[in-house]
Parts: C-alpha cells; sequence; structure tokens
C-alpha cells in the first residue's frame, strides 16, 4: 500500500470514529453537534459534511462536556498514526501526549524558566497580579522528543567524531553530560470541536504564549476544527503572527457542502482561506509536521 492510500485510509479511521462517538442529533431541534442551531447555513453544512462522512444517526454517544477531550484524543490518534508513516522525512523517537490541562508547557526545555516562574509566583502572592493567570499554558496534544545523549548523536565512525566537550555545548538536541535528557517541544495543536468567538482568542492567547515566552525555538502551533460555518472557521484562520495555520477535520467534504448550498460568500470566504494558505485539511498536518 502506497503511502497516500495509506494517508487516506487513516483519515477515512478517523472520520470514522468522529462519526461513531462524537456526531449526535440534537433530541429537540434535530440539528448535528457540532452545528449552531441558531445558524440555518450552519446546520446545513453540518448537515451536508456528516453525510459525506457517512455519520448515522443515533450512534453516537459522547456528551457534550467529554466530546472536547475526546475530540482531542481522536485527532492524537490520527496524527500519530500518520506522522508515523513519514519516519523516512521525519526520523527520530517522537513522542505525543493529549495535555488536556495536566501538563503544563514548563516541562518542556523551551518553557522551563516558566516552572520558576510559577514557584516563585506561588511564594509572593503579590506578583501574580503582574504576571496574570494565563502566561503557561497546556496545549490540548503536545509533540514533542527528548535531548540525545552524546551516544545517540555519533555516527559508527569512531575515528571522525561529530562532537567533543567543547563543541556545540549549548544546542537544545543535546542533552548535558550526566543529566536526565529533557522533552523539547515540536508542535502544540489546539483541538476545538467547535469555533466560537472566545475559543478563538482562547486559542491565539495560547499561541502568543508559546511565542513570547519560549528560550529557543517556536514549535510548530496549529488549531484543528470541526466547525462547520466559515465565517467562524475564520475567526481563528485570518491573520498571522499568531497560529501557523488552521487545520479542518474535514475541509474536503465542508468545501463540497459550501458548494452544494450555493452561498457566494461563504464560498468567497472558503476561497480565501485555502487559498491565502491559512485553512488545510487535517490530511496536510501530519506532512507539515514534518517540515
Amino acid at each position: 500500500m502506497s503511502d497516500q492510500a495509506a494517508l487516506a485510509a487513516l483519515r477515512r479511521e478517523y472520520h470514522d470514529a468522529i462519526c461513531r462517538s462524537l456526531l449526535t442529533r440534537d433530541a429537540e431541534y434535530g440539528h448535528w453537534s457540532n452545528a449552531d442551531k441558531s445558524s440555518p447555513l450552519s446546520r446545513a453544512l453540518a448537515e451536508s459534511v456528516a453525510n459525506r462522512m457517512g455519520a448515522a444517526v443515533g450512534t453516537a454517544t459522547a456528551s457534550a462536556q467529554t466530546k472536547g477531550a475526546n475530540f482531542a484524543a481522536l485527532t492524537l490518534r490520527y496524527l500519530k498514526a500518520s506522522f508515523a508513516l513519514l519516519d523516512h522525512l521525519r526520523p527520530g523517537a517522537w513522542q505525543w501526549t493529549c495535555a488536556q490541562g495536566r501538563a503544563k508547557t514548563s516541562r518542556y526545555l523551551q518553557y522551563s524558566h516558566l516552572g520558576d516562574v510559577e514557584e516563585h509566583l506561588l511564594q509572593h502572592t503579590s506578583m501574580r497580579a503582574n504576571w496574570g493567570a494565563d502566561y503557561t499554558v497546556a496545549p490540548d496534544v503536545v509533540v514533542y522528543r527528548h535531548q540525545l545523549h552524546d551516544s545517540e548523536i555519533e555516527t559508527s565512525d569512531a575515528e571522525n567524531p561529530l562532537l567533543t566537550p567543547d563543541i556545540a555545548t549549548h544546542t537544545d538536541l543535546r542533552a548535558q553530560p550526566h543529566a536526565v535528557a529533557q522533552p523539547v517541544m515540536h508542535a502544540s495543536i489546539s483541538c476545538k470541536w467547535t469555533m466560537r468567538s472566545d475559543r478563538a482568542q482562547n486559542s491565539r492567547t495560547e499561541a502568543l504564549n508559546l511565542i513570547r515566552a519560549r528560550k529557543g525555538r517556536v514549535p510548530h502551533i496549529v488549531v484543528v476544527t470541526f466547525e462547520p460555518l466559515p465565517s467562524r472557521i475564520g475567526s481563528i484562520a485570518f491573520g498571522t503572527g499568531d497560529v501557523d495555520c488552521t487545520y479542518h477535520t474535514a475541509l474536503y467534504e465542508l468545501e463540497a457542502a459550501v458548494r452544494e448550498r450555493g452561498d457566494e460568500s461563504a464560498q468567497e470566504l472558503m476561497q480565501t482561506m485555502v487559498e491565502g494558505r491559512r485553512l488545510r485539511d487535517i490530511s496536510d498536518l501530519p506532512l507539515d509536521l514534518a517540515l
């Protein structure tokens, strides 16, 4: 099986899992659970996308309270399996975690200094007002790898070593001698089942904190959403300087739904976001992470 076919199969499995465990119909109004009941366009697009994905009525079991966490978990599973197919492009001992508030950025090398800040603020409560409460974040999904010890970096040519104790002593890739290798964040993935204005702002705040607070390289910072309404996708997709790009769980299906609906404004928004390289399909993300 070619990589292209394998990636398509994994995308299909991802969609099937979402249909089985997350997509539900509202018992009173009949719209799908990712739609805004007050918006006819949102309801129509969600209906069309669900049909194209093969959603069946009454099969999903997730509650509204658990949809966000479950969406992140399913997205992690898809991306991890897809990224593994690209090991020939991005080799390494890659690790994945669904943080969901349990592991803050201070555990990663670029942000380890924030742990000292947090400890200082706990001891000096009068300083908290100056820092605010959101200087550290807990991304939904994190991709990382550990620093490497010299034995892992060196080639098999013992007569021509790459490293000596007095060269390349400050690089993040190289673990300090006799020290535990620290995790280095490769990507932060914010997963939003739907995209309301407050959720878009939350993702932007997380992104800006990751950019401003790091010591070292900026990780990939992306958003994944299943929001059906183009205008709401645009609330996070438009603009530059914070999020690298926004990825839609079913972009091709949504594009077809927008064309089918014939809403010129929605079509123009979709075209602007896609052609402007601000919106991509979930299948693009594994390859973008390999950059």
